[in-house]
């Protein structure tokens, strides 16, 4: 007899925060051969999934290749489910990577195990979860509390949807020519700035990236989706500073 029952839904962490409401949840699917999905919904929107992080690690890859040396420091913008994180770990000469996340219950599902690289991350001494905004941070004493004049080999950021579909109106001053040099003065020289984003790449937002950038590109990042059985992409913005 055919099986028509549904996906099977386990929800594993429900809190209420500035943001609204958060949940992460663990999906079957049956249609993918009982495939677990983990899901993160803020006010029922989906913010990220499991089945989808081929951009994030392209974005990693990207950008750490445009370092040399060893002893790097490296800052996340948003945790989410780590595959940014665990994708620059990779690295053994990543020597600090300061993971800068907004919702401190993101942070607890790491450190909890409740997600696939919770363990990686917590695990990692070279792995620091700072639970901050990262734009405030970008705006005002950079991201090493206490040390404002501190700088950064790399900067791997993907909050928000795209420069111009923002979680948060107040993001918004990050993505102009200002915000993005307030950003470029917290990398070292030869420093690197990667943001991902689920929109194809926005002339617009590159044309600011390279008005300040000594250097910027775009790349489109195909990805297969067995949801939709086709191909879905997402984008990456590589921006560097010159040595």
């Amino acid at each position: 007899m055919m099986n028509v029952a549904g996906p099977a839904f386990e929800e594993l962490d429900y809190q209420q925060t500035p943001m609204g409401e958060l949940i992460l949840q663990r999906r079957t699917i049956l249609a993918l051969n009982n495939a677990e999905a983990y899901e993160v919904r803020l006010n029922n929107e989906y913010l990220m999934s499991s089945l989808f992080h081929e951009a994030e690690e392209v974005m990693s890859d990207l950008a750490l290749a445009e370092l040399s040396g060893d002893g790097w420091e490296v800052v996340v913008g948003g945790l989410g489910l780590g595959y940014t994180a665990a994708a620059a770990l990779k690295y053994p000469q990543v020597g600090r990577l300061t993971v800068v996340e907004a919702l401190e219950p993101v942070i607890d599902w790491h450190r909890r195990g409740l997600v696939p690289n919770g363990k990686q991350l917590s695990e990692d001494s070279r792995c620091v979860f700072l639970h901050a905004d990262f734009f405030a941070l970008a705006r005002g004493e950079g991201f090493a509390p206490g040390s404002p004049h501190h700088r950064f080999d790399a900067v791997l950021l993907d909050i928000d949807h795209a420069p111009d579909f923002l979680l948060n109106p107040a993001h918004a001053d990050f993505y102009t020519e200002a915000g993005l040099q307030r950003l470029k003065n917290l990398l070292k020289p030869g420093g690197v700035f990667a943001l991902w984003s689920n929109d194809p790449v926005d002339p617009g937002f590159l044309g600011r990236l390279q008005a300040v950038f000594d250097r910027a590109e775009g790349h489109l990042v195909p990805f297969e989706n067995p949801l939709i059985q086709s191909t879905s992409s997402n984008s990456v913005y590589i921006a560097c500073r010159n040595k």
